[in-house]
């Protein structure tokens, strides 16, 4: 039976444990097919070397698991590493190379990044910031609400924390126009501020997808990544973005009212509620800008993008300097970074087995006949890996288990490894269905959009990034000496 309990002055209904929670399909499929597929390659007389034949078998566990999320990642992933080193198909520092891999500490601080941000008020004072400069008509709040998700990408990393925070901004202006969960206002403020969230990260280093394919293409590509190109390449394509969202979501949900009632004094009063600018929000502030001015002249000094990460996250924990302490870093969910930690470990022990070299076979010789110029690939690449990532929902996982092989096809077909890499890492945020993040996850828990919602503007969203790389790839890459 359910049971109430008060928590504070409010009487819960708390949910019966008696029972055992029903195992969702998904997971209870992924579980047995992750024994019998890869206990049948294990055993399957394939005319393959042994060392690859068992890398390929563990392999398929580990991402079957992330497919249909059997287990958690982060745990998946780990089971995977320690099966490739008791089973003798990798020894310890191969099986385990992604936990000494820059990649998964450029992500650790990235969650230092977040945590001053959230934790000293200064992304959501910045939020606030904005949408008062843009205006407080509705058209206006939207545009503020998509300027403000990219700005806060620099400071907060997280896609979640970054819906988490321009959902209290949105949930506020919901409020303040007088509508609610159904509205066209909510629905379009919610979308929109959920969907770029994870789009914009692949248009900067910024989040674990674009940190772990940056890691990726360095390792296998065998070329240099730039955070400053990274930007460069990205930028036109950012500032269309920003003005196709404002533009799509005033279309299909055009608002109920016109103007935020008593203008912008809602904003005003929630700053006004966060006082002046705190000491703690000043050495934030200070800490993200030194970052980010090396980050954007990396093509000057050439310090790796991680260095600078780890470097500026770690600072924040000094006494006097910074803003966080060991609690706080306690605090930290550290599963995010072994996952990444594990995936980059997998991609590393089927490259050293050569299994790569027999994925890159089977996935590849269908898209050697149409990569025949700049456009077509561009499109090919775009559009595969989008349906790609319809399968495998997971972004981390879409990206680790591809981008090796993408690299491989890259090299062997002479084509640039860095462009190849970039385009197939900026399709993974075309999406159309809500398992295909957690950030849009989290947002859909808000209830203001629905799965409907999620398809059209996914959807149309992702025909626009597929026209904007039409013309990027071709025209505007070949400028800044990429491609």
């Amino acid at each position: 039976m359910a049971t109430k309990r008060r928590i504070g002055s409010t009487e819960t209904t708390l949910p019966d444990r008696s029972k055992p929670a029903r195992v969702p399909w998904n997971v209870l499929w992924g579980r047995i097919l992750g024994v019998v597929i890869p206990l049948v390659i294990w055993f399957a007389p394939l005319d393959l070397a042994e060392p690859i034949q068992r890398a390929l078998a563990i392999a398929s566990f580990i991402i079957i698991s992330w497919i249909t999320q059997a287990y958690d990642h982060a745990l998946a992933g780990l089971i995977g590493c320690f099966l490739f080193w008791a089973l003798g198909i990798a020894s310890f520092p191969q099986a385990f190379a992604g936990f000494s891999n820059s990649t998964t500490w450029f992500l650790f601080g990235a969650m230092l990044f977040g945590m001053m941000a959230g934790k000293t008020g200064l992304a959501r004072r910045l939020a606030n910031l904005v949408m008062l400069a843009v205006g407080n008509t509705y058209s206006r709040l939207l545009l503020g609400i998509v300027i403000s998700d990219f700005l806060l990408t620099f400071l907060v990393p997280s896609g979640i924390a970054r819906v988490a925070i321009m959902a209290s901004v949105a949930l506020g202006l919901i409020k303040a126009f007088g509508v609610g969960i159904g509205s066209n206002i909510g629905r379009g403020l919610f979308i929109i501020l959920t969907y770029t969230a994870t789009i914009f990260d692949k248009m900067i280093i910024a989040g674990a997808a674009s940190i772990t394919a940056r890691g990726l293409i360095e390792q296998v590509g065998e070329v240099e990544v730039l955070w400053s190109m990274w930007l460069l390449a990205y930028l036109p394509c950012t500032l269309l973005t920003i003005f196709a969202a404002w533009w799509l979501a005033l279309r299909l949900y055009p608002p109920e009212k016109s103007a935020l009632p008593g203008g912008a004094a809602f904003l005003q009063e929630d700053l006004k509620a966060m006082g002046s600018w705190s000491l703690p929000e000043k050495k934030a502030g200070l800490l993200m800008l030194a970052a980010i001015a090396l980050w954007v002249t990396d093509f000057i000094h050439h310090i790796p993008a991680p260095m600078i990460g780890v470097g500026a996250g770690l600072a924040a924990t000094l006494p006097r300097v910074g803003v966080l302490t060991a609690e706080d870093v306690r605090g930290l969910n550290f599963l995010p970074m072994f996952f990444v930690a594990t995936a980059l470990s997998m991609s590393h022990v089927l490259v050293e087995t050569q299994a790569l070299d027999v994925l890159t076979g089977a996935m590849m010789n269908w898209m050697t006949p149409l990569v025949t110029n700049v456009y077509s690939s561009s499109l090919v690449l775009y559009w595969t890996a989008f349906v790609y990532h319809i399968f495998i929902g997971d972004e981390i996982s879409m990206l680790s288990t591809s981008i090796p092989v993408l690299m491989n096809f890259a090299k062997t077909h002479g084509l640039d490894p860095l462009a190849i890499g970039m385009i197939w890492t900026f399709a993974a945020g075309g999406k159309i269905f809500v398992y295909q993040s957690g950030v849009i996850i989290v947002g859909y828990s808000y209830g203001y959009f629905d799965s409907g919602d999620m398809l059209r503007m996914g959807l149309a969203l992702t025909v626009v990034e597929s026209l904007i790389l039409l013309l990027l790839v071709p025209i505007y890459w070949p400028l800044i000496g990429l491609g």
